[in-house]
């Protein structure tokens, strides 16, 4: 197979060449096509002599087709850089709109998957997906939807971080995919398929081999005249009948293989991946295995690529004279028979790796192209960090903050006036937990967390269909994390505004009452409240401690750092945002 250049130097260049050769290839190729059809009527109906140049024609036809077909491939691949150029700005200007939003993943009831913006409009999953396939989008969100497990996490980290250093690999890769891949056929059908042992039937072989040498002895004597032309109607008559005993399996077969579109994109992947050598052990263990025999696994789909291609075809104008004459379908079953038996079980493998490697494509290309660059801290327990930052908002205006929270502290009480930044930061630290357990790089300078799990209870709402207000939506979530917390297990969570379903009382005595029934287990948590009332538990409980973020109010405006200082807000400005909104209190 002939090199694809993955360059993306002068490509409307590159591309305006490329079509001007596949319009040249075209129409040679039109030309070969009535030369094949002439020279077969020739052959049979003057003389034998003309099978020369038959053939001659049919082998420059298939020439042309491949070279065709290879050139429009690098077109797709050039055509697949220049988008991808453009999703890169999209991306890099935190212009999400445009990409899948995942919005099958989404999941109220997931621990903290709604709350932090990992799939819908404007999410973690628009940021970091790159697949084509369904099965590769299904491995990146269970990926991102899956519980902390820091060990697994460090594994992930050192593959992404290798992946990040082969920007020509990752290119290629993604290319590839974007360029050919297209969900046309179930690939679970195909799985299956493959997995089935065939029912070999061994006297077809004999036949097989009649039919195109007890063809070609049939023309010659017709054509000498020894035998009459009507022996060409008892030939095609008798191979019927043995062509009809492999119709069904060569149908199946037909039906099974996926589209060339979905091949080709498996093929090229693999001559990518062979020319690779890995040192992270992760992507060693997932890398296909590249012999079976003498056979690399692109070579063996490429083998059933032109299986499938001459058996998905056999209805094809040109190819059903010639079967019906050489008896071509029984080579064909022989062929796939022998090919499924010896790759079939090993080929099966290959969908559920190749998926995988697109969920691998994804991150390595988020971490060299946007992800952050943090180190990651070791600690027993708690959270730290310094200059974190969150990873949808564009770099030029985040605003970075550092963290530390440990078993010294189990609740933080966060206050702040409205638009303050209370919630962003929340999100800000709960998203880089994510992005750490991904293997990927937090965006921040430092940041590292203990054995936890992740809860949140931020974006709650109310559901008509099942006549659930808001307040219940929030009281269900805290009770999931109760749940947990008392079961033992090492939780983080982050509230926000807490018990806002009701009224002030009963909100400040539900808050204090939560906090110290969590305060001396094993979970660290952080509530943010506009109760200013409960910043003075800090003086009662050991382990509560207050932050907040503060604004500056003008007459005309509102000014906002969105800097975590220590202690609690000392003054909020809902009374001048309404104002400023149009509200006229009396003096």
């Amino acid at each position: 197979m002939k090199e694809f250049d993955f360059k993306r130097e002068q490509l409307a260049e590159k591309l305006g060449k490329l079509k001007s050769k596949t319009t040249t290839l075209s129409f040679l190729r039109v030309l070969s096509f009535f030369g094949i059809i002439g020279f077969f009527i020739l052959s049979l109906s003057e003389s034998p002599i003309w099978f020369i140049l038959f053939f001659g024609t049919v082998a420059s036809f298939v020439y042309l087709i491949s070279s065709y077909n290879q050139l429009k491939d690098q077109e797709a691949i050039y055509s697949s850089l220049e988008k991808m150029d453009g999703n890169r700005q999209l991306r890099n200007s935190r212009n999400l709109k445009s990409f899948d939003a995942g919005l099958e993943f989404q999941s109220k009831s997931h621990p903290f998957s709604n709350d932090l913006d990992l799939f819908g409009d404007h999410s973690l999953f628009q940021l970091l997906n790159h697949t084509v396939s369904q099965e590769g989008k299904n491995k990146l969100a269970s990926l991102l939807n899956s519980d902390f497990d820091l060990k697994k996490a460090a594994a992930f980290r050192e593959a992404i971080d290798e992946l990040s250093t082969k920007p020509d690999f990752l290119q290629a890769m993604e290319s590839i995919g974007t360029s050919f891949y297209r969900d046309e056929k179930s690939i679970h059908s195909w799985i299956n398929w493959l997995k089935t042992n065939e029912e070999e039937k061994s006297w077809i072989k004999f036949f097989a081999v009649l039919g195109p040498i007890g063809g070609i002895i049939l023309m010659v004597l017709a054509n000498l005249g020894i035998i009459p032309a009507g022996f060409y109607g008892i030939w095609v008559l008798v191979g019927m009948s043995f062509l009809a005993v492999v119709f069904r399996s060569l149908k199946r077969a037909g039906d099974e293989i996926p589209s060339r579109n979905q091949l080709k994109t498996y093929r090229y992947w693999m001559v990518e991946l062979e020319k690779q050598e890995f040192q992270s052990e992760l992507l060693q263990n997932v890398t296909p295995g590249f012999s079976n025999g003498n056979s690399k696994p692109s070579l063996l789909l490429e083998e059933l690529d032109r299986l499938g291609l001459w058996i998905q075809n056999r209805i094809n104008i040109l190819y059903i004279p010639i079967n019906l004459f050489f008896w071509t379908d029984l080579l064909l079953y022989i062929r796939l028979i022998k090919w499924k038996k010896n790759h079939g079980k090993l080929v099966s493998e290959f969908p559920e790796q190749l998926a995988f490697w697109e969920m691998l494509i994804s991150l390595g290309t988020f971490q060299y192209e946007l992800g952050g660059k943090g180190e990651i801290i070791t600690i027993e327990k708690g959270i730290r960090g310094l200059e974190i930052a969150h990873p949808l908002l564009k770099p030029e205006i985040a605003v970075s903050n550092d963290f530390s929270q440990d078993s010294s502290t189990s609740i933080i009480l966060l206050t702040g006036s409205n638009m303050s930044g209370k919630t962003t930061f929340m999100r800000t630290l709960g998203i880089n937990c994510v992005l750490v357990n991904l293997g990927l790089r937090p965006f921040a300078a430092k940041f590292g967390f203990g054995n936890f799990q992740l809860y949140t209870s931020m974006r709650n709402t109310d559901n008509l269909g099942e006549s659930i207000s808001s307040f219940y939506a929030e009281l269900s979530r805290i009770k999931l994390v109760i749940d947990r917390i008392e079961a033992g297990e090492e939780i983080f969570f982050l509230l926000d505004e807490i018990l806002k379903g009701t009224n002030t009382e009963d909100r400040i005595a539900g808050s204090e009452a939560l906090i110290r029934q969590v305060v001396d287990t094993k979970a660290l948590g952080i509530i943010s409240t506009h109760d200013i009332e409960l910043a003075e538990l800090e003086n009662r409980i050991s382990k509560v401690k207050n932050f907040s973020f503060h604004s500056e109010i003008h007459d005309q405006s509102i000014d906002f750092d969105y800097k975590l200082k220590e202690g609690a807000c000392p003054s909020f400005n809902a009374h001048k945002l309404m104002e400023l909104m149009g509200i006229r209190f009396q003096n």
